[in-house]
């Protein structure tokens, strides 16, 4: 990777909808190039794919939690599963934003988003705590998103 990739990459992750035209102006790099080393990040793997940011509080999902997971390793091991897999199976969940598998005394750090607390509630009592493999959680509430 090189500083022009650099330059595309930079402009991709300030706005992936820039067409290769309006990174082609930016960055003074011409617009066959821009097209080409697209391209070739993508193929690399370098570039996963394009998103969106969304306004969380107009689609109804103002409210987001971390929530810390202690696994029960016996439980898993019987199920032959490992920490990783259980990860994969949490990140299928809809609710669920971002899925970490960490060290120190908890396992894997879930990041969720949903309406409001009383929903939270439900989804945690009735749907993510009843998850094989899962042997504790603590719930952090998130107050403010920089």
């Amino acid at each position: 990777m090189d500083k022009k990739d650099e330059q595309i990459i930079e402009c991709l992750s300030e706005d992936s909808s820039l067409t290769t035209r309006e990174i082609s102006k930016k960055t003074r790099i011409p617009i066959t190039t821009v097209h080409k080393r697209i391209k070739k990040l993508k193929q690399e793997g370098t570039i996963k794919k394009f998103t969106i940011e969304l306004d969380n509080k107009k689609i109804g999902k103002a409210f987001s939690a971390i929530i810390l997971i202690s696994c029960d390793y016996k439980l898993l091991k019987e199920l032959k599963k490992d920490q990783h897999q259980l990860a994969k199976e949490l990140s299928h969940i809809p609710e669920v934003v971002s899925v970490d598998v960490v060290t120190g005394v908890t396992d894997i750090v879930v990041k969720v988003r949903m309406k409001d607390v009383e929903e939270f509630d439900t989804f945690l009592l009735k749907k993510f705590q009843k998850i094989l493999g899962v042997d504790r959680t603590q719930s952090l509430v998130v107050m403010h998103e920089a």
